[in-house]
């Protein structure tokens, strides 16, 4: 999916106001020919010029989720909602009116993001009247811009009651992404091709220069040349068999995963570079021991070594870390094996939230499952259901008694409870190599908060 993403066009244009609409009655996705008999559809674009779809049940229980979608997409036009409603349709099945935003443009921005969730939930209530109850769900990328959402708008009389997040980036953007630059200096320490040496150089913080012209299919092309990532083993070399096993070891992620952690190692970076932060760098590896490889001196002495430019880990971490201060009922879900997220995000999302004292609102379920895009529709109708009852009731509940409930779901859907409800994730520095000494950026002046505020509409520049 990434690969076709990657290949839109980046950067389109907002909207105007002239282009507003309201919801239009729409059909429902034709992959979903049962919902149009459930539920009414509806999409628009709203005056920033993101694209909305919404879905209400003819048996609608009161209560409305609004999803934020992952990523980020470097193009968007009116499909992704759509899509993201086919995707999550067992929300729309058990009742819930459903509401989701494409944004107001492809590429980096939670705080973009999330005002552009907070805006679809605003246009539903207009439309429809103010729901007995609102949930956020996000997934991936799209779980930090709901706990965003939630940071920011939570406190709003009457606008959230409870948060679902699910495979979500929880670590925020200053350090989320350590991995893949640990990915993109290991990778070219033994490939030597991204770029080649006969190539202009550049630093590779950059991911891509802004003006490449290279495409996802010749940055994995480069990536087989290199490992044979694609091939039969017996049909690799053993120069390629040796640089995938270092380039695994090192780096800890899955071979089934590399090439998308790749693709966002050089096409985000490149997003987040060159569009977003005026060239500036977000990101730092001095420091960093790299082990695991067949000769981890030689590695260590030839990888590049880079270190962030203060102001721009600054804009980065403002846009995108996490405070904790999120007034409302968390309920988080992750498959423990996820091959791109990695399931130590939620370590780091807790530890966040006990440092503002708000851990108590907090409920983290863990499954045995090994995706990250799509998880088991029973437990995504489970854990929608024991975030209800919990913000209806006020008990909160436990990993074991939401992984009980679970089979009440299943033998609706029939795609299995996968809970481990005894699992507890490591500390996220034992999974993604830590920045050694701590990294304190300069905080930002009120003055300069201001500014923020009008770049791009609420974040990081368009």
């Amino acid at each position: 999916m990434i690969t076709a993403t990657l290949l839109g066009t980046l950067g389109n244009a907002p909207a105007t106001r002239a282009d507003t609409t309201r919801p239009t009655a729409t059909a429902c996705p034709a992959d979903l020919a049962d919902l149009a008999d459930k539920a009414e559809c509806f999409n628009g674009r709203d005056a920033n010029g993101a694209y909305y779809t919404m879905a209400v049940p003819r048996r609608w229980n009161g209560s409305l989720v609004v999803h934020a979608h992952g990523g980020p997409d470097f193009s968007y036009d009116s499909s992704g909602p759509t899509e993201d409603l086919a995707r999550w349709a067992v929300m729309v099945d058990q009742g819930y009116a459903w509401a989701g935003s494409s944004y107001r443009r492809g590429g980096y921005g939670v705080r973009m993001a999330a005002a552009d969730t907070e805006n679809v939930r605003r246009l539903f209530t207009d439309t429809f009247g103010r729901p007995d109850r609102t949930y956020l769900h996000g997934q991936s990328w799209g779980g930090n811009v709901a706990a965003r959402t939630a940071e920011t708008y939570g406190r709003q009389p009457g606008a959230y009651d409870g948060v679902l997040l699910t495979n979500g980036l929880l670590a925020g953007g200053s350090r989320g992404y350590d991995h893949r630059v640990d990915l993109r200096v290991v990778h070219q320490f033994y490939c030597r091709n991204l770029p080649r040496a006969s190539e202009p150089q550049y630093p590779l913080w950059q991911g891509l220069p802004a003006d490449s012209d290279l495409s996802p299919a010749d940055v994995h092309a480069r990536l087989q040349e290199c490992t044979g990532i694609d091939s039969d083993p017996a049909e690799r070399t053993a120069r390629q068999q040796r640089n995938l096993d270092d380039i695994l070891a090192v780096t800890g992620i899955p071979e089934r995963s590399l090439d998308t952690n790749l693709l966002y190692a050089t096409f985000l970076f490149q997003d987040i570079v060159s569009k977003r932060l005026g060239g500036r760098n977000p990101f730092t590896n001095q420091g960093v021991r790299y082990g695991g490889s067949h000769d981890d001196r030689a590695l260590n002495a030839g990888v590049a070594r880079f270190s962030a430019d203060p102001t721009a880990r600054r804009d980065l971490s403002y846009d995108s870390d996490l405070t904790g201060r999120v007034p409302l009922p968390v309920l988080t879900l992750h498959a423990i094996d996820d091959p791109q997220v990695v399931v130590e995000h939620e370590a780091a999302y807790r530890a966040t939230l006990r440092s503002a004292s708000q851990d108590d609102h907090l409920v983290q379920t863990f499954t045995t499952e090994s995706e990250h895009s799509e998880l088991s529709d029973s437990e995504y109708a489970n854990s929608l259901s024991a975030l209800a009852t919990w913000v209806r009731t006020g008990r909160k509940p436990t990993p074991r008694s939401i992984a009980r409930t679970c089979e009440d779901f299943d033998s609706a859907y029939g795609t299995g409870c996968h809970y481990d409800p005894g699992f507890s994730p490591a500390p996220y520095a034992t999974r993604i190599l830590p920045r050694p000494g701590g990294l304190h950026w300069p905080v930002m002046t009120a003055a300069q908060e201001r500014a923020w505020s009008r770049i791009d509409g609420v974040g990081i520049a368009p």
